[in-house]
């Protein structure tokens, strides 16, 4: 996850590992933080994968900084990040860093990756609603649990109809109602033209 945001942050311009990890907590309304001790390891990575190079340059302090840019590998990495879904449990914090950097996306793939959460969080509320409904042996506290988790994904499945409308309604996307397959393979070919 943090690797998409790195990368989306040199996207914009180089940065040293101290902008980095500031701009990583503004970027994110400081609802993410992240450690030096995890900073550095990703940059690491980074490099050595390709997806990004480092020059040490003179400040006016005369201390030496690092600054990383991004490179041709680092852009398609990012991009192909940016697009790829996760099944897994930090999937909401993923989406969440993802969502920051969907300018860098066209409108179609916009509207799928929009789509397919919400189809994803729909599952989930039939599966919590499903618990509610026969909550078993849970006690007040695991029952508050589940009930907070409806009501968040409920509010998580509106922000994102709200987020597909207004992209449908900006860039004139429309999809045939009840024929989402050929839908999706439209915005596939419409991406891949543009």
């Amino acid at each position: 996850m943090i690797e998409i945001a790195v990368l989306g942050l040199l996207k914009e311009q180089p940065m040293h590992g101290y902008q980095l990890s500031q701009e990583l907590a503004e970027q994110q309304g400081g609802l993410f933080k992240v450690s030096f001790g995890s900073l550095y390891p990703t940059l690491r990575r980074l490099d050595r994968d390709g997806a990004i190079e480092r020059d040490a340059s003179d400040r006016v302090t005369g201390r030496r900084k690092t600054v990383y840019r991004i490179t041709p590998e680092g852009e398609r990495l990012f991009l192909k990040w940016l697009e790829e879904p996760q099944d897994d449990q930090a999937e909401d914090t993923r989406f969440r860093m993802r969502v920051a950097f969907f300018r860098y996306l066209p409108p179609e793939t916009r509207v799928r990756l929009l789509e397919r959460r919400r189809q994803r969080l729909e599952e989930r509320l039939a599966e919590v609603k499903a618990h509610l409904r026969d909550p078993g042996d849970d006690d007040d506290y695991q029952q508050a649990l589940v009930e907070h988790a409806r009501s968040a994904t409920e509010a998580d499945i509106a922000w994102l109809s709200g987020l597909i409308h207004r992209e449908r309604a900006t860039y004139d996307i429309t999809a045939p109602v009840g024929d989402r397959r050929r839908a999706s393979a439209t915005l596939r070919r419409k991406e891949h033209s543009a």
